[in-house]
């Protein structure tokens, strides 16, 4: 009996070795082999992982796998997805989630863990749509040259201060370039925008602050200025524009001065007031920022704008000289902002025919009537 009892705890350690070592080797197994079974469905993996999160992520990419190949929607616009310095892909695959980019932000997560693109994930602004698939939307942000750039025009800026900007933009289009296409623009904008001949896009490339990818070519570039542009102009400004007899292009023309000389937005529609009781007078412009536009690049003070502006700058023989020409220089001098050519739309109803900047540094202007009053508004 005592001899069939050890034989019986013999068979029993000798089963329980064998358990042991059949369970060691498929846990072995599994880790040698199930990596590699994830890799052949969704591509390389990291090498340097430790065996136990590469085990874990291992078994979720090839249960739930092949739903990294598929877009979580379609049909969907464009969704502008920014990750900031430091954030962990977590919380990024979280975000990503929210905001309906992708329907598992665990999976992910585990994608990108497994294939090290967790180390390459990049801070920035990228266009990311829910019609990706989760692998390409992993592969957009851990690729730096795909990310979104942004493209600033400010208000008042010429075509050639938005070309200057190009070579650090990041985009793959020259300033000479850009010039050549703007000043040379295609008929399609020159029917778009109801041109005269010879006209440049000056006053049509939209101050605003631009999401780009980085392959936006030149075409698209400007198109897309212009139809900010177009987009921003109502049925009531074109009616409003026509009241006070202007076509669009001298409203622009007329905003794109105001833009120069109106620092301060709130008196833009007093300085259109000005300008409109001058031309309905037949009287000179005479706005300093014209001279600055006809008198171009100072390299003394690298500059597009000179100031201050002297006697004999005022002679300079230019069709945007408004001290020696009556009425409107022949196109615009800027490229005004929204507010400017809201101005030129509904503008003040004021007896003003003068303006000049007051003397306490403030950008406000002091306005009259009479050029008495004018020359009595003069800094002492």
């Amino acid at each position: 009996m005592v001899r069939k009892q050890k034989r019986n705890k013999s068979c029993f350690l000798l089963m329980f070795v064998a358990i042991v070592i059949l369970v060691t080797a498929a846990g072995a197994m599994a880790v040698i082999y199930l990596p590699s079974l994830v890799e052949q469905k969704i591509g390389h993996r990291a090498t340097d992982l430790p065996l136990r999160t590469k085990f874990n992520v291992a078994i979720q990419l090839l249960k739930d796998g092949e739903e990294l190949k598929k877009p979580y929607l379609s049909g969907k616009n464009d969704i502008i997805f920014t990750i900031q310095s430091g954030e962990s892909v977590e919380m990024i695959c979280l975000r990503l989630e929210d905001m309906g980019l992708i329907g598992d932000s665990a999976l992910v997560r585990s994608y990108l863990i497994f294939t090290g693109l967790d180390r390459q994930l990049q801070s920035g602004t990228f266009m990311l749509n829910p019609g990706m698939t989760p692998i390409e939307i992993s592969d957009i942000i851990t690729n730096f040259n795909t990310s979104v750039l942004q493209f600033v025009i400010l208000p008042g800026w010429r075509i050639e201060e938005i070309a200057a900007s190009l070579p650090t933009s990041g985009l793959d289009i020259s300033p000479e370039q850009f010039l050549e296409f703007a000043y040379n623009p295609a008929e399609i904008y020159m029917e778009k925008l109801s041109l005269p001949g010879n006209s440049s896009l000056e006053g049509y490339l939209f101050p605003c602050s631009y999401q780009l990818s980085r392959d936006t070519g030149l075409e698209a570039l400007v198109s897309l200025f212009v139809e900010r542009f177009t987009s921003n102009i109502t049925g009531d400004m074109e009616e409003a524009f026509s009241s006070i007899g202007l076509t669009r292009h001298q409203a622009i023309i007329l905003a794109s001065i105001i833009q120069r000389e109106g620092v301060i937005p709130e008196e833009r529609s007093l300085i259109a007031s000005v300008f409109l009781n001058r031309l309905a007078a037949g009287m000179r412009l005479e706005t300093d920022p014209t001279i600055q536009y006809a008198l171009g690049y100072q390299n003394a003070s690298a500059s597009w704008w000179k100031s201050p502006l002297f006697y004999d700058d005022l002679l300079v023989d230019s069709p945007y000289n408004t001290y020696a020409i009556v009425g409107l220089p022949p196109g615009p001098i800027s490229n005004p902002d929204l507010d400017s050519i809201m101005a030129v739309a509904y503008p003040e109803q004021t007896p003003f025919y003068y303006f000049r900047a007051r003397c306490d540094g403030s950008q406000r202007h002091n306005f009259a009537e009479t050029y008495e009053e004018h020359l009595n508004n003069a800094c002492e």
